[in-house]
């Protein structure tokens, strides 16, 4: 990237930022090394395969910053003041392990709202902002919505550790459908989990050190897989409703038509949708073409990990080669597991998004 590109770009980000500030955002930073922990406790080692990390001697290991949310998240929670809006503007840094053509660090322009006063209309506050900075760039919108997924894994009849392990692998989808498979009988227990419990009173006989386990809790272990194991599998017809649930994809009112349907069989859901349904009337009070608005249930799975419900992305009409110019989502659970939360559930309502000017200006320039 040359001196002058670079510097186009951060004249690009400071222009956006400046249309959050005038939403009322307050301009915030984070340092560029962050403790590694937190991020390691938040994602497990997958983090390490996508962010550099350092030694410190005195503060231990160190990553550059993979995002702005997580330390945006512990200052606000730190504060406890509600409601605030929050707008940054730095570079990330990302590994690139595949594809030598992206970047390994990267401007974005960043909005976090912490309001629970109205949960739809903090969303479409948020969406029709990025929408608003993109009107004149050819991009196209995509929604969707984590929570209705994850109301649906909740209200299946199965047990709660098989709930709990679908729920950690809604992030994978192909490990999520063998969980699916496996739990509804439709492939078998693998052969090394037969063999653990065929041979479960020798294994307990074992010295734990063996396993870096105490033997209290090898036998938590053993005893948690028989019981799995003795569990009745997933119904068919459970399965089959999530397969649809999955590959919903239509215009927002026709998704909205479908999944009421749906819930029907699988009344879990229906709280997630009654909240579409809210967040599709705020986004229309606020001048978006609801109609038209594409909406695909199974959107972000793959690359929004710590999203727990509304989630949205842009991408360029003209370069396809490039990633989304600009995401966001809901992460009411991220505040929880970051700050304890101040409303007596242990979490605090937020929903943000980040803009990358670089991919803006790449999807404008191949107009």
């Amino acid at each position: 990237m040359s001196a002058d590109t670079s510097q186009a770009i951060w004249d690009r980000a400071r222009r956006y930022q400046s249309v959050l500030v005038g939403q009322g955002a307050q301009v915030t930073d984070a340092d560029i090394l962050q403790p590694a922990g937190t991020l390691l406790d938040l994602y497990g080692e997958d983090i390490r395969a996508r962010a550099f990390t350092t030694q410190d001697p005195l503060r231990g290991e160190q990553m550059l910053r993979p995002d702005f949310t997580v330390p945006i998240v512990q200052q606000h929670m730190a504060s406890a003041s509600e409601p605030a809006r929050y707008t940054y503007l730095g570079k990330v840094f990302r590994k690139q392990e595949t594809d030598e053509t992206r970047p390994t660090e990267f401007v974005q322009v960043g909005f976090e709202v912490f309001d629970g006063k109205d949960v739809a209309a903090a969303d479409a506050e948020v969406f029709a902002t990025f929408a608003g900075i993109l009107a004149d760039v050819p991009v196209t919108p995509m929604t969707g919505d984590i929570g209705i997924l994850r109301a649906a894994v909740i209200g299946l009849n199965t047990t709660q550790r098989r709930r709990a392990a679908l729920m950690r692998h809604l992030w994978r989808p192909r490990r999520f459908r063998a969980l699916l498979d496996r739990f509804g009988g439709i492939t078998p227990t693998p052969a090394a989990r037969t063999a653990l419990l065929a041979n479960a009173d020798a294994m307990a006989d074992l010295p734990a050190v063996l396993g870096l386990r105490s033997e209290s809790e090898i036998a938590l272990r053993i005893d948690a897989l028989r019981v799995d194991a003795s569990a009745d599998p997933i119904s068919g017809f459970e399965l089959d409703l999530l397969d649809a649930l999955l590959k919903v994809r239509e215009t927002a009112p026709n998704a909205l038509a479908t999944l009421r349907d749906i819930a029907v069989d699988l009344p879990s859901i229906g709280a997630a949708i009654d909240g579409m349904s809210m967040r599709l009337d705020a986004l229309e009070s606020r001048g978006i073409d609801v109609d038209a608005l594409p909406f695909e249930a199974a959107y972000g799975r793959t690359s929004m990990e710590y999203y727990d419900g509304f989630v949205f992305g842009f991408s360029s009409n003209t370069n396809l080669n490039i990633p989304p110019v600009a995401t966001g989502g809901r992460y009411d659970a991220l505040t929880a597991v970051l700050g304890g939360g101040h409303d007596g559930n242990g979490g605090v309502p937020a929903v943000g998004g980040v803009i990358r000017p670089d991919l803006v200006a790449r999807a404008e320039a191949a107009q």
